[in-house]
Formats: C-alpha cells, sequence, structure tokens
C-alpha cells in the first residue's frame, strides 16, 4: 500500500474514533486485528470493542500532530482531551495495515499536559 493511502487510512482511523461510528470501525479493522498498550496485551477486534472502544465517550477530541509512513505501517503522535476533567495528554501509536485494513496498534501511552 503506498504511503499516502496508509496516512489516509490511518487519519480515517482516528476521525472514526472521535465520532464513535462503531460500524465504521469495524469494517477499518482486519478481522485478526489485534491491540496492545501497557493494559492490553495484544488482545483482539472482540475485546478491542469490549474493553477499549467505550472510551471513546471519554475523549472530546484528537489532535493528529505527526503521522510517519513506511509501506504498510505508520507511527502517529497525537495530542488527545479528556472529558471528565480537560486534561490533555499526548500518546504515540504504532499502526500496522494489511491489505486495505487496520492489522495491529500498538499503544505507548504519554503523559498529561498539564501546565
Amino acid at each position: 500500500m503506498q504511503d499516502n493511502r496508509v496516512s489516509q487510512l490511518v487519519r480515517s482511523m482516528y476521525a472514526i474514533f472521535q465520532s464513535k461510528d462503531r460500524d465504521a470501525m469495524e469494517s477499518l479493522l482486519d478481522d485478526d486485528f489485534h491491540f496492545s498498550s501497557p493494559r492490553d496485551k495484544r488482545i483482539s477486534k472482540r475485546e478491542y470493542f469490549e474493553r477499549c472502544w467505550p472510551n471513546s465517550d471519554k475523549v472530546s477530541s484528537f489532535e493528529l500532530e505527526k503521522v510517519f509512513t513506511e509501506g504498510d505501517e505508520a507511527f502517529v503522535r497525537y495530542t488527545a482531551k479528556r472529558n471528565a476533567d480537560g486534561v490533555r495528554f499526548r500518546n504515540t501509536e504504532f499502526i500496522r495495515i494489511e491489505g486495505g485494513k487496520v492489522k495491529e496498534v500498538d499503544v505507548y501511552f504519554g503523559r498529561d499536559l498539564t501546565d
């Protein structure tokens, strides 16, 4: 997949998460999708929707700061804002695309961006 198409797909993934469109996200993720973070070790697509998707209601905005792509992979750094307290935070994610779908997301938690 060309880097530009990977970038567009990745940007769509964050827009879909922010819009809370589960059907669109389900169609974007590969059936053999895996998600990892400091709290999740290669969970399945089903587990992602059970454990992580509800967090879409806890975040009011995403600002993609950097999207670096190479081949079918991307690193993304973004800031987001929590609804509960308005605190902004930064994360980095590694995303792998396969067959035009998101195959894997590996999240690296960042820090709160409070003054």
